[in-house]
This record gives structure tokens, sequence and C-alpha cells, in this order.
């Protein structure tokens, strides 16, 4: 039988920035590092499956927990699957709600699962590893996640030794659940943040067997430093073989810092909820196009770009959209910043394969810089402080899933 995901390296550094591709059963075959958008909802929220076309986008990220109040799985499932009821060729994948569970009020949380009440209508449910991966496989992604424990930024070390365990228990519920065989289902390493415990939590993971690897709870108001620090922490017990997708993040110095430690796939919200926003990406650094300095600019929002938006409109232009509020603003812009992320990660690959990457990521760190980043050294992957072994750093800021 034909592994539902299999990855293939191509060039860079097995435990590094590498290239490769992952090919999965249904006949997708795609290049990473990459960029998944999240269609919460089912659907890129402002842009049809025509224009989505356009940006170069290969996987789209859909939201288990929401798609399961609203319409339900099994009306997904009557129309064919996903990919179907959203009319988009891409492969999709669909996380396991955990996330999203975990950032609500007043659940009950046992051994069997999460009990919780949705937000739409209040109405009580019991989540467990197995309803996740029935929701999940009626939804019919192409990849699916199992269901874990997001421990959240400030956790005690003895919650989060538990927290491990429980994970792993509920990991092994969701690989004995999981019965499609044309739907790839990756694990999910945890461990807060003590290396301990991130190297226990790979190890325990890894020996269940799943078909990719995902790096969570992080992107949880860390801050960068911190991040880095996690991935040091956590990349060189995973195996080299498999993709490894680092769940949440989407900023451009994470994604290169990311991609330096060996990650191969990311999502995050930042780029659409950006580009609602006003604030588009671009190679010469992000912009905010509601300000009134380009309310006369009649340049393209970046003069490097190929996109639709960069080459028929102007940054006046958009500048009145979002002035006067017309959705088309939000069209463009996140027409614009889906292009540019899709064509960053693909510039990212190239530098991978021609032994320029070290370049490319001091650029990053040039037009996208953070106080608080490790600078990059030709060679040498930046490391951060280290916090203690006993309690986890202090809160800082950071990008939301």
């Amino acid at each position: 039988m034909t592994a539902p995901a299999r990855f293939t390296l191509q060039g860079g550094d097995p435990r590094g920035p590498r290239a490769g591709t992952l090919s999965l059963v249904r006949g997708h075959e795609v290049r990473t590092p990459l960029f998944m958008p999240v269609g919460t909802q089912g659907a890129i929220r402002t842009l049809s499956p025509l224009h989505l076309a356009s940006t170069d986008t290969q996987i789209v990220l859909a939201n288990t927990y929401h798609l399961s109040q609203r319409p339900g799985e099994d009306i997904v499932k009557k129309a064919g699957g996903l990919g179907r009821f959203m009319a988009v060729p891409n492969p999709t994948l669909t996380d396991s709600g955990g996330f999203q569970v975990f950032s609500l009020e007043n659940k009950e949380l046992s051994e069997e699962g999460v009990r919780f009440r949705y937000e739409v209508d209040g109405q009580s449910t019991f989540l467990t590893a197995e309803r996740s991966m029935q929701i999940q496989q009626d939804l019919g992604a192409d990849i699916a996640m199992v269901f874990d424990e997001c421990l959240p930024f400030g956790a005690d070390r003895r919650y989060a030794e538990a927290s491990v365990e429980r994970t792993t228990r509920w990991e092994k519920r969701s690989r004995a659940a999981h019965t499609r065989d044309d739907q790839a289902l990756f694990g999910i390493v945890q461990g807060g943040f003590w290396p301990e415990l991130r190297q226990k939590s790979a190890e325990q993971i890894q020996d269940i067997g799943f078909d990719g690897l995902a790096i969570g709870g992080l992107s949880v108001g860390e801050g960068h430093a911190n991040m880095c620090e996690v991935l040091d922490w956590t990349m060189p017990h995973l195996r080299t073989d498999q993709v490894r997708y680092l769940m949440g993040v989407g900023r451009p110095l994470d994604l290169v810092e990311g991609v330096a430690r060996g990650v191969d796939m990311f999502d995050c919200v930042i780029a659409t909820r950006h580009a609602r926003g006003a604030a588009l990406y671009t190679d010469k650094g992000r912009i905010r196009l509601t300000d009134a300095r380009y309310r006369k600019d009649m340049y393209p929002v970046d003069t490097s770009c190929g996109c639709y938006t960069c080459k028929n409109f102007s940054r006046a232009y958009l500048h009145h959209l979002f002035k006067v509020g017309e959705v088309l603003s939000a069209t463009l812009s996140t027409l614009h910043n889906l292009h540019w992320f899709a064509s960053f990660m693909g510039r990212m690959r190239r530098s991978i394969l021609d032994g320029t990457f070290e370049e490319f990521r001091a650029w990053v760190h040039e037009i996208y810089p953070e106080d608080t980043a490790p600078r990059p050294v030709a060679g040498v992957v930046p490391g951060a402080p280290k916090p203690s072994a006993t309690r986890p750093p202090p809160r800082s800021k950071g990008p939301r899933r």
C-alpha cells in the first residue's frame, strides 16, 4: 500500500535548512519549505478559489472545531470531502480542534477528553481523540492532525509533565481510531518550555508511528527568541526522513529561522488577517496602506511582485478602497499577501538548493528585524538565552494562530 505521505529530500542539510517534496496519496506533490494559509471556516476569507489559484498556494488549512459546528462534518462528507466542498484543487489539512478547545474558558479536562460549550450556540460538547478522528475522516482532508493538549504559555513544570504523558496517550488513541488509508495522519510533539520534556515527547510520539511530525505548543505568546530556543531543543530529536511542521507560526523572521532549524511546513493566520487590516508584506518590509503617505502613491504595493494586485492597481487605489470600506480592498490585499508568502518560501527553497541560504537569511533579518531575535552568523544556527529548567521563561508577545 502506498504511504499516505512520503517526504523526499532534494537538497540542503537533512537536519538544517532543507528542500524537499511531500507526495500525498491522492496524487498531490508539494514543494517544501512551504507556508499554508488558514481557511478557518472552509474558505480563505474574502478570496475566491479562482483567485487563490493565482497565488501559488500549495496547501490550505481548515479548522476541525469550527467546521464540526457549521456546517457539520456530515454535510462536508456528503459533498465529497473538504476539497470538493471548497472547490479548491489544492490538498487540504485539518487541525484536530485541540488548539481552539484549549483556548476556551470553563473547559473540563479529563483522561477521556475535554468537555466545553461551543461558542456559537452554547451546546455542551465532549471532544475526545476518537471523536476528533471521526470528524477529520468525515471532512476528508489530505492531512489530519492528532488530538493533543496544547499547553498554555506559563504552565508549571508539574502540569507540563502530566500533559506530555496525557498527550502521548491521546495520540496513541488517535492513531488507533484513524482508519482512512487515503489520509495522512501527523503526530504532534509537545513539552512546553523544558528541553527534557520536548525530547521525551519527541521520542514517545515517534514511537507511535505517524506519516509526519508537527511541533506544537508554540505561537502561544512566547516570542521569537523563546520559539527558536524550543526548536533548538526539539528538532535534533526528530527523524529526518519525515516532513516536519511548525504549527501556528508565520512571520517572515520566524519562517526563515524555522527553516534554518529543519522545519518544512508552517501555517498562520497573519498573512490573511493582516491583509484585511491593510498591512501588506513586501520585499522592503511591511507597509500599512491606510497611512496618509499612500493617498497619492501610484506605485504598486511591491514593485518586484508579479501578483494580480501589483500588476493592475496602485497603492493609492488600495488606500482609497480601505478608506471607503470597500470589500475589494481586503480581496486585493489578501491576494497579494498570499502570493508574496508563497514567493518568499519559493525563493527560500531556491536559496537552499543553490547554497545561498545564509545570504537569504541575513536579508530577512534586515527587512523584518526583531529586537530580541538572535542575529544570523554564516553557517551557524543562532541560539537564544536559555530559560530556567524549572520554570518557563518570562511572558512575552508573539504571533497567535
